[in-house]
């Protein structure tokens, strides 16, 4: 699912390619990573769009279906619950402050999530609050 994220979520397949039934092996990601598949891959997809909306040079729908979500209005609601503002206004706001970052700062620092102190979907403590 991290790479193949803009794609359409297959459960059962997933399944098929675990040697699992579809509902144990929701069960078992859910234990091992704190959250359904739908969701992982939903936090994936907003990981990639938060670093196409820094780039400006997509439209807010642009991004949407380069992600893979299936529609305008789904994206940016879970976008904004992660988030915590629109992609429009995420896609406006200066970014001049993360171009000096490594990536890998980069990702741990924009990694969306919800509330202020919430886990990430690793399972690890989130170190930085969002205003």
């Amino acid at each position: 699912m991290d790479r193949e994220y803009a794609q359409p979520l297959d459960v059962p397949a997933l399944a098929r390619t675990a040697l699992m039934s579809t509902a144990h092996f929701s069960r078992r990601f859910r234990e091992a990573y704190s959250e359904t598949p739908y969701s992982y891959l939903m936090t994936r997809r907003i990981e990639r769009a938060k670093a196409l909306l820094r780039r400006g040079d997509l439209s807010v729908t642009e991004v949407c279906f380069a992600v893979g979500a299936a529609s305008l209005g789904s994206f940016s609601a879970r976008f904004t619950e992660l988030v915590g503002e629109s992609p429009s206004a995420y896609r406006a706001r200066d970014h001049g402050d993360l171009r000096h970052q490594p990536s890998c700062h980069t990702m741990a620092i924009t990694r969306p999530r919800k509330g202020v102190a919430q886990e990430s979907s690793f399972g690890e403590a989130s170190a930085l609050a969002r205003p």
